[in-house]
């Protein structure tokens, strides 16, 4: 277990509880909320220009269908009805927040038949945004003297299953709250919750430094074939945690041993087609790692960059006015540093990560911070 002091993690459905969770407080929660960042009245909300009638006492939520005939259809139907209706519905592009373990470490894989169970933690806050090639500062301070920015918390399951020597599933999955002042008319805090992004996959390496070669060029290299469902966030949420967009993306890992003992360096490069959006985004992830007996220190760069889009409308004398296309152009330059420990009895991995956006556009310039543990269940090394 992970705890941090300024936030809580909340893994619910909203309509399952009567408050929400917004930069650290509890707020009401509506079931009427209109959405954030668009001119309204009673009766009409504007979305893509245009005007699409409200109705006070139903939520408004763009994009899905619904069964008009649930009680003439199995359970197992509806449920497959609704999750197509959830891939395949048009979504606000938002930023990128797909569960993905840092440095690298889906090059290594589990052994034949072993199970392992992680969990993983993240919290991230953002006082700055980039909007069209500018920088603007979007700290509200209250009078209670705190600092409000755009804040995220969230945790996931990260599953993985080692199917032979050469190949293994992963499976990560989890919930998401964010929140911010910054864009609400009268600063009022605003807060969406659900399911995150999830992502599944089949990995296969390829070369194992330490089995599979005598070279000393050779690295750890796995190839693994993934793909992304979308979560159940309010994707017109501006600045959503993540874009909510079924999706399929390759992805190549690296990891080599070099120079003195311990030290290494990473790979980690994907492609991900946004099938529900149409538009990619690929990843690009380097750096180094140096081993200390049962420790591993990691330090690294991420270039995350969506490949077409149009830029954020952002005037910081009418915040509430920012306009968030749908096909927002996402640029993100980021620091990774972590370190993590492994137990020798049980082989129990505990780690600590921190990534902070240095650049960008289209995109606010989040520092992360989390905590994660590996836990290895069975396993039979292959003769």
């Amino acid at each position: 277990m992970f705890a941090f002091a300024r936030f809580g993690l909340f893994i619910a459905v909203e309509s399952m509880i009567p408050f929400r969770p917004a930069l650290g407080k509890l707020v009401p929660s509506s079931h009427a909320s209109r959405i954030s960042g668009f001119a309204y009245d009673n009766r009409f909300v504007r979305i893509n220009n245009r005007p699409v009638k409200m109705n006070n006492n139903l939520l408004l939520i763009v994009g899905r269908l619904r069964n008009p005939k649930p009680a003439l259809v199995n359970k197992f139907t509806t449920l497959a009805s609704l999750a197509l209706a959830a891939a395949l519905a048009p979504t606000v592009l938002a930023s990128e927040n797909v569960p993905h373990r840092p440095y690298a470490q889906w090059a290594d894989l589990p052994e034949r038949g072993q199970f392992v169970f992680g969990l993983v933690y993240e919290e991230s806050e953002a006082y700055h945004i980039w909007a069209a090639g500018k920088q603007y500062n979007v700290t509200v301070h209250p009078p209670d003297g705190e600092s409000y920015g755009i804040d995220i918390n969230q945790g996931y399951f990260a599953l993985q299953y080692g199917l032979t020597e050469n190949w293994a599933l992963d499976l990560n999955v989890g919930a998401t709250t964010a929140a911010w002042r910054s864009f609400a008319p009268n600063q009022q805090p605003q807060s969406t919750t659900g399911l995150m992004d999830w992502s599944f996959g089949a990995r296969y390496q390829i070369f194992n430094e330490a089995r599979d070669t005598n070279s000393a060029w050779i690295p750890t290299l796995t190839f693994r074939a993934g793909a992304v469902m979308p979560g159940t966030y309010n994707e017109s949420f501006i600045f959503a945690p993540g874009v909510r967009s079924a999706a399929i993306e390759p992805e190549l890992l690296l990891r080599k041993h070099f120079g003195w003992p311990g030290l290494g360096g990473y790979g980690d490069t994907l492609y991900r087609w946004n099938r529900t959006t149409g538009n990619d985004q690929y990843m690009v992830a380097v750096g180094l790692f140096q081993q200390i007996k049962a420790w591993e220190l990691d330090v690294g760069y991420r270039h995350i960059q969506t490949i077409s889009g149009s830029d954020i409308s952002y005037d910081p004398n009418n915040p509430n006015l920012i306009d968030y296309p749908r096909d927002v152009r996402e640029i993100n330059e980021a620091i990774e540093a972590g370190f993590s420990y492994t137990t020798s009895k049980h082989h129990f991995r505990y780690g600590f990560n921190t990534r902070t956006v240095f650049a960008g556009n289209n995109t606010d310039r989040k520092f992360w911070i989390g905590g994660s543990i590996d836990i290895p269940i069975g396993g039979k090394r292959e003769p």
